[in-house]
């Protein structure tokens, strides 16, 4: 028998892989063994994951219900399934895709009865969980206002993010939380869901867990079934997600994880960075392939990118690159304070527009919430459309409108909208009958709602309880109606959140947006220092709400840098680059240098959404409590490749002065420290002082010349006054620089031409 021709082999590439780059290619060719498919800011990583999965239903390798494709939202999983489809030419039946929490829960349905759940349980929303949570305190005893429910929640849900059940953990592993009894009231939760055949969305990964460790029969089964499995944004899996994609892998290896551990954001919410940074131990054998070539930014981004990135010493490592030009390098501009900020992008973004970038094609991504107003209210001024995207507005979010609910009935007695929003925020036990009772003495006696509380104060026909904490709530309204002559209404308004208890209730909240609201409420109340009175503010906040009534249109995109990862732009503005405020100190105080590392990350994603321009701003003042504070430019300005970058200071701050090659920002750095230390803080609500004259020396440091001296110079023992630490006497003259024993602060070194004879101050 003679051996038959064999058949050439076909040569030609398939269309669906021809547009693919080398490395694209590899990623999605290479489909036996676990693979790590590193995946820079804007290479293609979409592409790269459908392609991969139309490349094993092409060639036969699998069914679409022998792979688990698992995505981060459900929008994700929606589109991968349309991009696949096309790649097909055919709609496509049976997949396992979908996010953690959808797939486990398919499986769940299928194996409840193995955790004591029927098939048809209910998965609880936050809301539920917390009401659930409230009984089970008031249950044990446990105050719930000094151990809130959404802290316990909060303990819970990241025990469950660790995927560590209570017979996993000790009385100790809680601290004091719950007086001690954190533990027992996490297994009295569960204990509760399951006699309610229900679970929250933690439980769904927790139960599949549990399912998969205790039998071996079921785990196998789906080890058998998916012989293909596709994780997205890998470097955003917590500790329960990676257990769960580890089991389900262990059969046939083949499990291909994509992510980027530079853009890994979301530690805060219980992601691991080291899921992805331990893959090839965790995984032997595994074939890692780097996609680097950017189609998204200009050379100079993405040169400013990947040198601030590389600091971080918690990164598997890639450098991004394009094949387009070098396009315009990052600018990054030093301003007075964050109203001048404000100003200047709103006049670049008026610039772009004349040079045809549209508004949609601008963003502006801030690193906290509160950070928004000053653009949003100088947007409304110049007429700019914008849309705040993740959230509301600054003055409809929730926590502003309550405090300004507050202002309100101060200034207006008969603000029965405003009485309704405060009366139980926070919780005085106003429940439905006493709130109805209020209205109807209120329409009977034809008076507002706070005058007819005041009245039935003065009866026993509200519960005792009741009526006491009704008549202090009205005694508190009277007395801050009282101080309103006498207060400055910057201060008021601190007085008025701090005694109603409604700064004290975001300060026990332990959920992730707390901290959030409460940086907000701050800077509402900075925000009253630009107007004379609290009424003048309130009117100001009715016209904003009302300009905020646009057409949908161009608008200019306002987002925190966290909603913005996955997004482009033709432009991005990154403003507040300063210490303390990015990267943030609250982060650095709880996490240190993890916690640095992911905020550079942070700053990573921002940059490397802009396409053709990216603008860094940093301000020499910020305005904390109605009160300048002197800041210093963000270490990650100083941390950019000085060759990407053009350097441009406010003309006020530095004569004008422009830096495009700028060797370091050491001496900025040095300059901003100096001139805080050398200007007074002014009164609350007035503007930031602007400092002398200045020029940047050989492109390094700032030197203030031409500073206007005293008429006289100061002799030891004389009285001054300084603006910031107030009376004191000289102690020691040098120069112009004088040692001062101040009557309250102690001794201070100052600059001479920053205080004033004591006499001319009085």
């Amino acid at each position: 028998m003679t051996d038959q021709p064999t058949r050439p082999l076909a040569t030609a590439t398939p269309p669906y892989l021809a547009g693919l780059n080398p490395p694209q290619r590899q990623a999605v060719e290479t489909l036996d063994g676990p693979v790590l498919v590193l995946s820079g800011a804007g290479t293609g990583k979409t592409r790269v994951l459908t392609t991969r999965l139309a490349h094993l239903l092409l060639t036969r390798r699998a069914s679409p219900w022998q792979i688990l494709a698992v995505t981060f939202t459900n929008k994700a999983a929606r589109e991968m399934r349309e991009r696949v489809s096309a790649l097909l030419g055919t709609a496509t039946e049976g997949w396992w895709m979908g996010t953690f929490h959808s797939l486990a829960a398919r499986i769940l349905r299928e194996n409840a009865d193995l955790v004591g759940l029927k098939s048809n349980f209910t998965i609880l929303d936050t809301d539920d969980q917390i009401r659930l949570l409230k009984q089970l305190l008031a249950a044990d005893g446990i105050d719930d206002k000094k151990w809130p429910a959404r802290v316990i929640a909060g303990v819970i849900d990241r025990w469950k993010d660790r995927g560590l059940t209570p017979d996993k953990l000790k009385p100790e592993d809680a601290g004091d939380v719950a007086g001690g009894r954190m533990v027992a009231l996490y297994r009295a939760y569960r204990e509760r869901l399951i006699a309610l055949n229900a679970c929250d969305f933690g439980d769904l990964l927790l139960h599949n867990l549990t399912i998969f460790l205790t039998d071996d029969e079921v785990l196998k089964g789906y080890q058998r079934r998916f012989r293909y499995i596709l994780v997205d944004e890998y470097q955003d899996t917590n500790v329960a997600q990676y257990q769960w994609l580890r089991l389900l892998a262990q059969a046939h290896r083949n499990l291909c994880c994509v992510g980027d551990d530079d853009q890994s954001i979301y530690g805060w919410r219980g992601a691991e960075v080291g899921n992805i940074l331990r893959f090839e131990a965790d995984f032997p054998g595994a074939a890692v392939v780097r996609l680097e070539q950017n189609y998204r930014s200009s050379g100079h981004i993405l040169g400013a990118a990947a040198g601030l990135i590389a600091q971080n010493r918690g990164r598997l490592g890639k450098t991004l690159w394009t094949a387009a030009d070098g396009g315009e390098k990052v600018r990054v501009r030093a301003l007075w304070d964050g109203e001048e900020e404000a100003r200047w992008v709103g006049e670049e973004i008026e610039a772009l527009q004349r040079r045809g970038i549209g508004a949609g094609q601008v963003a502006i991504l801030v690193r906290a919430g509160f950070q928004t107003r000053e653009f949003e209210e100088r947007f409304i001024t110049l007429g700019l459309p914008y849309r705040v995207v993740g959230g509301p507005r600054f003055y409809e979010r929730q926590e502003i409108r309550d405090a300004l609910a507050y202002f309100r009935l101060v200034v207006s007695p008969a603000d029965d909208l405003a009485f309704e929003r405060i009366i139980n925020v926070p919780r005085r036990g106003v429940g439905t009958a006493a709130m109805q009772q209020l209205h109807t003495t209120a329409r009977t006696l034809g008076v507002p709602l706070a005058e007819a509380t005041a009245l039935l104060c003065g009866t026993d026909e509200l519960k005792p309880k009741l009526r006491q904490t009704l008549r202090q709530l009205m005694t508190d309204l009277a007395r801050w109606r009282d101080r309103m002559a006498t207060l400055h209404h910057t201060d008021l308004a601190r007085v008025i959140l701090d005694e109603s208890g409604y700064t004290a209730m975001w300060q026990a909240d332990r959920s992730p947006e707390a901290p959030g609201r409460l940086e907000n409420l701050k800077e509402l109340v900075a925000a009253l220092a630009d107007f004379e009175n609290l009424q003048g503010f309130l009117e100001h906040v009715a016209l904003v709400m009302d300009a905020n009534e646009q057409a949908p249109g161009d608008q200019v995109t306002l987002m925190t840098l966290h909603g913005a990862k996955g997004l482009e732009f033709d432009v991005v503005f990154l403003p507040g680059w300063e210490e303390g405020i990015f990267p943030s100190q609250r982060t650095l105080d709880e996490s240190g240098i993890a916690g640095l590392e992911e905020e550079r990350r942070l700053a990573y994603v921002g940059l490397t959404r802009a396409r053709r321009l990216a603008l860094v701003s940093h301000a020499a003042n910020r305005r904390v409590y109605g009160t300048f504070q002197s800041t210093l430019p963000s270490r990650f300005v100083d941390e950019m490749p000085k060759a990407h970058l053009e350097i441009v200071a406010d003309a006020g701050l530095f004569g004008g002065a422009h830096a495009s090659t700028a060797p370091g920002f050491g001496g900025l750095y040095r300059a901003f420290n100096e001139m805080g230390a050398a200007h007074a803080r002014t009164q609350q609500g007035r503007a930031a002082p602007r400092p002398a004259e200045g020029r940047i020396i050989e492109g390094r440091a700032f030197e203030v010349v031409q500073r206007p001296r005293p008429s006289a110079p100061f002799a030891r023992g004389a009285r001054v006054f300084h603006q910031k630490f107030g009376y004191g006497t000289v102690a020691v003259v040098e120069d112009d620089k004088l040692e001062i024993d101040f009557d309250v602060a102690g001794r201070k070194k100052v600059i001479d031409s920053f205080v004033k004879p004591a006499a001319e101050a009085r």
